[in-house]
């Protein structure tokens, strides 16, 4: 049963804001929606550097990273954040949607790729590996996300411009850091979030401004990317 709320999804942005801050005030977010107080919702945010361990857990790198660690309930499992990425937390209401947690990852991976087309970035889904990817090698955003009641929060990160070295401290999402690439790699050239910002706007309200399952047109679907020989 839907709880309501405007069609057309609302965002928020937080600007620069630390992570445990952030994560209590979705989890705010994550209640109002339940009760139909705010409808479909993304928050923007930018956070200081830290790296999250989801529920699969981590292999011990990211406590020898010498980054802040802290132990959050999305699914998948450690990931960075920093300066210079794009962080996007959707909350939405998953029940005009079938409550069809797989197709809602794949749509906010879609989202993440739509943003990217403006630049020329080719980028998709990877078979087995959560994210968008760049040609199958080079992961530019992470995506993992819980939900409770039917309701999402956690949701993307997309590199920008972050600094990648930071990546290969530990073993994001279990890989090697080296596979982790951001826009500015991908483009040669500085790009601010600001300028990424309103491609991500626009993407968010093409593929979640409809209730129910979105029209074909407004899908995140995006053909699957070849693994790397």
């Amino acid at each position: 049963m839907s709880r309501g709320g405007p069609s057309l999804p609302a965002v928020v942005d937080w600007g620069h804001r630390g992570y445990v801050d952030s994560l209590q005030a979705m989890r705010g977010l994550v209640l109002e929606r339940r009760r139909g107080s705010i409808g479909d919702t993304l928050v923007l945010v930018e956070h200081p550097p830290v790296v999250t361990v989801g529920v699969e857990g981590d292999d011990g790198t990211a406590a020898r990273s010498g980054l802040e660690v802290v132990a959050v309930e999305r699914g998948g499992r450690a990931t960075y954040h920093g300066p210079g990425q794009l962080v996007g937390y959707p909350i939405v209401d998953l029940a005009p949607r079938g409550n069809d947690v797989r197709r809602f990852v794949r749509d906010v991976e879609g989202l993440v790729t739509r943003a990217l087309e403006p630049f020329g970035v080719v980028a998709g889904h990877l078979k087995g590996q959560p994210g968008v990817w760049v040609d199958g090698r080079r992961k530019i955003a992470s995506v993992g996300i819980a939900v409770n009641h039917w309701v999402t929060f956690h949701g993307f990160a997309l590199n920008v411009e972050p600094d990648l070295a930071t990546f290969e401290r530990f073993h994001p999402c279990g890989l090697d850091g080296t596979v982790m690439t951001s826009l500015a790699r991908e483009l040669g050239r500085p790009v601010a979030l600001a300028e990424v910002r309103p491609h991500v706007l626009a993407a968010w309200e093409a593929v979640f401004s409809s209730h129910g399952p979105p029209r074909a047109e407004a899908s995140g679907d995006v053909p699957p990317l070849a693994p790397p020989p």
